[in-house]
């Protein structure tokens, strides 16, 4: 959750670099306003956008996995600018994917199933995401409140809050489970091009280029005839375009059904419109009750009685298949009593207890909720592989200190997603004991307990992060030294709901999100951007826009404002010693300062260094740098 937060804040540090904020704010508001769009492809091959492109998939993990052309992105960082920007925009003219490279991952717990990849090549997916920047913003005034699935701002805590919502303050006790069968491999390629016109992309060109990119080859299958290849970038949009009519079907059904007389909503603290007074209007009449949370193809449908369940359940179906083509899996799909059973959603398991009675004396049921049975099974088997990976570290990869940090990264991450079921501490609670007698069978003496370490004063390194959530633990325990995290140390954090008033693509929205690049000279970062150096790559003049930032438009030895006639980005490694343009190795500094690490005027160098008013710490600065040239 709070990776998703970290990654939506520097999306739109990127968008502002190449400032291509206002372009997807203006695709927004006219998407919202109804009108329609013609001309989006010279939108796609802007230099801005495929740059951007470029900067947002660079230190994504999969743009390392090569494609079917043996290519990563460092294939990609090498080229100069103008010769990727070039490449995209000829592509575009004609476009013709390229095969996709086909993988299975291991679905679940079980070896035998597999969940099918598709990994298209890295110039194939920098297209895609120079189509997602476009897209992403029409789609996205279009989308329904009730969807959370790979959308921006939007997650998985936002979506379990909203069941919360429907089943303990709603009162909607029966739920339907409809599990959708493989969703991904059966969507029907014509009628997403269809919903896509429908939502107002009218570019017929832009239209073809999608085709092109649902029917590209799969290496050693053949050409697919529906189906979105899962491991694409623009899948995830593509997917929410698919079932976005489903979403609005639902709630034509009664949320969205208008009444005699309109009733104008209040606004929410969080910004969402509060519509109480018409829903009480409308369970006054014979209208059935419905109202549904979708995440991805993962979605649930709320009613107040059973025979609305059961009547829900078969028009879903039918409509499923008559307007999409898809089927559902009758083993997994189900009406529920949520008064009697669990019911599945990402990853818990939910359902109504008894707790007193309302004001009104009728009983009062709230929500109780697990980590559902797969995941439990599926958190044994990792635990078991990373207990034995701190034992036995990969020799040569991993040392004991990295295979520790390793194991508390895994448990920080079940128990900041986990912590939503009310009743974690009763799921986690029995792995606690396992891993404490697994820790002392495997390490004996060398494992510590957080009493032995503050009373013997030994040696320990704890960071702040796991410091402060786990510091006061008595279940906390060091190997040689190092914290090792307490799996069974968890409470229970209730979800919150989306704040409504945060959006990626309106300014408001924005600035509850982060600040702009305060104190930065926007103006002379967008001369960098539109000034690349010809002769240098891609990454180069991408990190140099970082740098102008990181360094607050200043030199990084004299402090000087940087200006377009006297900036200078240096290699602190020149390239003929080995050195690359990797963030790390490249400095923005004046000329006058970058002539001065390259004087070979060696005794005379602090003289000239105090002429530009250096002070004594710019002056190792500037001899740490001069090291560096001449090493």
């Amino acid at each position: 959750m709070a990776t998703e937060k970290a990654r939506t804040k520097k999306k739109l540090r990127h968008a502002e670099y190449y400032d291509f904020q206002g372009i997807q704010d203006k695709l927004y508001a006219d998407s919202e306003a109804g009108k329609v769009f013609k001309h989006l492809v010279e939108l796609v091959a802007m230099p801005e956008n495929i740059k951007l492109a470029y900067r947002n998939i660079k230190k994504n993990h999969g743009s390392q996995t090569p494609g079917t052309d043996g290519m990563t992105i460092k294939d990609l960082a090498r080229l100069p600018e103008d010769v990727l920007v070039t490449t995209v925009q000829r592509k575009l003219e004609w476009y013709v994917p390229q095969s996709v490279r086909r993988v299975e991952i291991p679905k679940g717990n079980d070896p035998t199933k597999k969940r099918p990849l598709g990994i298209p090549t890295i110039t194939d997916r920098l297209i895609q995401q120079c189509l997602l920047q476009i897209l992403e913003p029409i789609c996205e005034a279009k989308f329904h409140d009730h969807s959370y699935g790979f959308r921006p701002n939007r997650s998985q805590e936002h979506a379990v809050a909203q069941v919360h919502k429907n089943m303990q303050r709603s009162h909607l006790y029966y739920v339907v489970d409809i599990d959708i069968k493989g969703f991904f491999d059966h969507v029907n390629h014509g009628k997403l091009l269809r919903q896509l016109w429908t939502l107002g992309v009218r570019d017929k060109k832009l239209i073809s280029i999608i085709s092109a990119m649902l029917k590209a080859e799969v290496a050693g299958i053949g050409f697919p005839k529906e189906g979105t290849p899962q491991g694409g970038i623009i899948s995830p949009l593509l997917s929410n375009v698919v079932l976005n009519e489903l979403d609005w079907w639902l709630a034509s059904q009664w949320e969205e059904i208008p009444t005699r007389f309109p009733y104008k909503g209040t606004v929410n603290p969080n910004g969402s419109i509060s519509k109480s007074h018409k829903f009480d209007a409308l369970r006054r009449t014979n209208l059935k009750v419905v109202t549904a949370v979708r995440y991805a193809d993962d979605f649930k449908i709320f009613t107040d009685s059973y025979q609305n369940a059961v009547k829900l359940f078969h028009a879903t179906k039918q409509w499923l298949k008559e307007r999409l083509s898809l089927d559902i899996s009758p083993e997994k799909s189900k009406v529920i009593n949520l008064k009697e059973e669990y019911s599945e959603f990402l990853g818990l398991k939910m359902k109504l207890t008894q707790r007193g009675k309302r004001g009104n004396g009728e009983t009062r049921y709230v929500v109780v909720s697990h980590i559902r049975d797969k995941s439990i099974e599926k958190i044994k088997v990792n635990l078991k592989r990373q207990m034995y990976e701190l034992q036995h570290p990969v020799e040569g990869k991993r040392t004991q200190y990295q295979a520790i940090c390793r194991y508390n990264s895994y448990i920080i991450g079940i128990h900041e997603y986990y912590s939503l079921a009310t009743k974690v501490c009763d799921d986690l609670g029995p792995f606690a004991l396992s891993v404490h007698k697994s820790l002392k069978a495997r390490f004996r003496k060398k494992v510590k307990t957080a009493t032995q370490v503050r009373k013997r004063n030994l040696p320990c390194d704890i960071p702040r992060y796991v410091a402060e959530k786990y510091g006061k633990s008595r279940q906390l325990r060091f190997i040689e030294g190092h914290a090792v995290v307490p799996i069974g140390y968890i409470r229970h954090s209730p979800p919150k709901s989306m704040n409504r008033k945060i959006n990626s693509y309106t300014e408001e929205g924005r600035t509850l999100i982060h600040k702009k690049l305060e104190g930065i000279n926007m103006g002379m970062l967008h001369h960098l951007m539109r000034n690349p150096i010809l002769t240098q790559s891609i990454e180069f003049n991408d990190n140099r826009l970082s740098l102008y930032s990181a360094q607050k438009g200043v030199c990084a030895v004299s402090g000087v404002e940087l200006t377009p006639d006297n900036i200078y980005c240096h290699h602190k490694v020149p390239k003929q010693s080995g050195g690359g343009d990797n963030y790390q190795n490249l400095i923005l500094v004046t000329l006058s300062v970058h002539r001065l690490i390259h004087d070979t005027d060696y005794v005379h160098i602090e003289d000239k260094a105090r002429a530009l008013n250096l002070n004594p710490k710019q002056i190792i600065k500037l001899q740490k740098l001069r090291k560096l040239a001449f090493c």
